[in-house]
């Protein structure tokens, strides 16, 4: 068959449990499928927050990452030619949502589980935290940062791997954020890799399953530090206009596309972006290190996700140094402002959905580097940025 398909668990239909799961799900690790250079290995995490924290490692050959379906298939790091990616934060393992209070520390309990290289923001809302007061119903109306999926586990999980063509190896994972008398989306999200390659794909749906219409935020928090963040690091984004989130950032925006060493003190910046994009309505950024040997470059579509955030969080090694690049359907604002700028997505009842894909590829040569660099130039054009070096309705309120 060109296509094998595994059913690791599903909550709905227990029977239909493949044969692949013949190993104990009580071990710490088993190797569920594999190849001359390519593998898929599950495995659950054991002690303290972490405790109970299901792991698919993909393994592409050259390249590794982990995705965590019980952190709402977000990506808790990777590697390559052992070297890391990721960062390092304080939190230093993944956190089992049991353990993070979502409405904590004046509804920033969120932060409290993060440290992965990519999660999540939304789906109903994402952002700081706050009373909505334009909510459909009071239950929507008190928002904690960033939402609820990053701490939502998978309902079902299955691996699939294409013995024709490119060979490329996925997890699904399919997980609800609902509740009664409120919201009821659905995301299903699959996270794949093809042998021999340095990239890593992502493809969501999110579906309002819901008898009425629903309201969508969704922002992906890519997070990355060394070997790509350092001193001198610059990122290369085909930006058509660009402004900052605050008065803070206005401080910087001279200096928004390069970055500092770990510096004690630092306090962050966020710099809101329009992008250019080519014909197919395809963008992308990279994010290089100095020597310009090492990158890491980001691809999306912007219809379905036209707004991009760049994060700045260069401070002190121990305090968690590095930089979020963050394709969204909307800016990390509050939600009501987001609404009043039309950048909050409305789904249909009854099925409504929204589909978005995401590409991550490592560079690892000069060479690699400078490919990407002249792609982004040639979406850019010779047309210069608009630059804004004061916070600018309608990116910010002002």
């Amino acid at each position: 068959m060109p296509t094998r398909s595994y059913i690791i668990y599903d909550a709905d239909q227990p029977q239909a449990v493949s044969d692949l799961t013949h190993f104990d799900q009580r071990s710490t690790g088993q190797t569920l499928a594999g190849g001359d250079d390519w593998s898929i290995d599950f495995r659950k995490l054991r002690g303290g927050t972490s405790e109970g924290v299901e792991v698919v490692d993909l393994c592409s050959g050259p390249l590794t990452v982990s995705v965590l379906p019980t952190r709402g298939m977000g990506l808790w790091r990777g590697s390559i030619q052992d070297e890391w990616i990721g960062w390092d934060s304080p939190v230093w393992r993944p956190v089992h949502p049991q353990f993070v209070n979502l409405a904590a520390r004046n509804g920033l309990g969120w932060l409290d589980g993060f440290n992965e290289l990519l999660c999540r923001c939304g789906l109903s809302f994402n952002g700081p935290p706050g009373i909505d007061e334009g909510a459909k119903s009071p239950i929507e109306s008190q928002l904690t940062l960033h939402g609820l999926i990053a701490n939502k586990p998978a309902h079902s999980l299955e691996v699939t791997i294409d013995d024709a063509g490119e060979g490329r190896v996925a997890v699904t994972g399919v997980i609800d954020e609902a509740t009664v008398f409120g919201p009821q989306l659905r995301l299903t999200s699959t996270v794949s890799v093809i042998p021999g390659r340095q990239e890593i794909e992502i493809e969501d749906t999110i579906e309002n399953l819901a008898g009425s219409e629903a309201e969508l935020e969704l922002l992906y928090h890519i997070n990355v530090g060394r070997p790509f963040l350092g001193a001198g690091s610059r990122l290369c984004a085909p930006v058509g206009e660009i402004a900052p989130r605050d008065g803070r950032a206005a401080e910087g925006i001279d200096e928004w596309d390069t970055y500092l060493g770990p510096t004690t003190g630092y306090s962050e910046q966020a710099y809101f972006m329009d992008l250019r994009n080519n014909p197919d309505r395809e963008t992308s950024v990279l994010l290089a290190n100095a020597a310009g040997d090492r990158g890491f470059r980001v691809r999306w579509s912007a219809a379905t996700l036209p707004c991009f955030t760049v994060w700045k969080c260069t401070q002190d090694e121990a305090d968690g140094y590095v930089t979020g690049l963050e394709p969204g359907t909307n800016y990390p604002n509050f939600k009501s402002f987001e609404r009043d700028q039309g950048r909050v997505r409305r789904l249909s009842p009854g099925g409504g959905s929204y589909t978005t894909s995401i590409s991550i590829g490592i560079c690892t040569t000069t060479a690699a580097v400078d490919a990407e660099r002249a792609a982004i130039a040639a979406i850019a054009g010779d047309k210069s940025p608009v630059i804004h070096t004061v916070p600018t309705h309608p990116y910010s309120p002002v």
